[in-house]
């Protein structure tokens, strides 16, 4: 089978989305199948593109089998609402222009943003090919839930767009049943709808022994390191956290935050204007040397705005620090706090909650 795979985020990137998509691919490809991704220039999340690319209009490359077709896209850090819509829907018309030239038997598109969904909407139509809406995040919903934008009639056409997608997809990928459960709840027969829910590469992530040469380094000998590895984003409250620091009795105890995107500069001042001694902050590290970092830890944090719409996710970084045998310190209620409390694998605290986190 030929798919053609729609991301606007792919490896060399490390988010979630670009993570999840590669090892899904390179699993296809190990088992015969023909995978295409129709991607960017690799520039997440400092909009900056990687060493070695150009942000041409259509280049091609290989990688572990899988062809992957980048396209031209206007490039922005990820930050401004009106920015990155004109980031993500250049990507969304450009993709279309690009599947012209594409073969395949089915069509993926996944989401957030759902721009890519509806790209790969259009392009089934065009080609007559079935389509598979993958949902990993419930858009406009998680939109209105970080406070980007309210209740207002651009939403109520998002929605629109979104019952359109979802009635229209061929199959729907999600990765909590509690998506599941609000796409059904929107009028979508439930046979259509599947749950693969987010894992890890257990050979990347395995337990490992601290990496002395990083301890030493961060000046981090006999401490005890909380970690979060990842965005740096509104949606992640790390400023509630860094506002909780202060507050922690044992001196001992220290915070090493690791990552990019839109909040870190914020971040990094918030750091140098409550002058906090307890606090370590470095930029994202190359995926293949994260797992050392993670060694370093004795304690992952995982946190999240307080938001009912966030009670449905499960964060992937629960996954890869699990894989790792680090006890999880989460702040995401629901099905994230059912999950971590089943396995006995850490504590929950009530998300932006500081006498609960302190």
């Amino acid at each position: 089978m030929r798919i053609l795979f729609l991301t606007d985020n792919f490896f060399p990137e490390m988010n979630a989305p670009a993570n999840r998509t590669y090892e899904h691919c390179r699993e296809w490809v190990k088992k015969g199948q023909e995978v295409t991704v129709l991607t960017c220039v690799p520039n997440f999340p400092a909009g900056k593109v990687f060493p070695g690319y150009k942000n041409k209009l259509y280049q091609t490359e290989w990688i572990d089998g899988i062809r992957v077709i980048r396209i031209w896209s206007y490039i922005t850090a990820n930050a401004g609402t009106i920015k990155r819509i004109l980031d993500y829907t250049s990507y969304a018309i450009m993709a279309i222009f690009a599947s012209f030239f594409i073969k395949c038997d089915l069509i993926i598109g996944t989401s957030p943003q759902f721009f890519t969904a509806i790209s790969s909407r259009m392009i089934s139509l065009i080609k007559r090919k079935p389509w598979i809406m993958e949902v990993r995040d419930i858009w406009p919903e998680s939109i209105m839930a970080v406070g980007a934008m309210k209740k207002n009639f651009g939403i109520r056409m998002l929605e629109k767009i979104e019952i359109s997608l979802y009635k229209n997809a061929s199959k729907i990928i999600v990765v909590t049943d509690a998506f599941k459960q609000n796409i059904i709840d929107k009028g979508i027969e439930p046979n259509k709808i599947f749950i693969i829910k987010n894992g890890v590469n257990v050979l990347q992530f395995k337990p490992l022994e601290k990496n002395p040469t990083i301890i030493k380094h961060l000046n981090l000998v006999d401490k005890i390191v909380i970690g979060y590895f990842g965005t740096h984003g509104i949606v992640h409250k790390l400023d509630f956290i860094l506002n909780c620091t202060p507050l922690v009795e044992n001196n001992n105890v220290h915070f090493l935050f690791i990552g990019d995107r839109a909040e870190r500069d914020n971040l990094v001042k918030q750091v140098g204007d409550l002058k906090l001694k307890n606090v370590t902050m470095l930029k994202s590290v190359p995926k293949e040397e994260i797992q050392n970092y993670i060694s370093i830890i004795d304690i992952a944090l995982v946190n999240l705005k307080r938001s009912d719409t966030f009670k449905s996710v499960i964060p992937s970084k629960i996954f890869e620090n699990a894989a790792m045998h680090k006890p999880i310190l989460l702040g995401v209620d629901g099905e994230s706090r059912e999950l971590i409390e089943k396995y006995k694998a850490g504590i929950y605290f009530q998300p932006e909650d500081q006498p609960d986190f302190c």
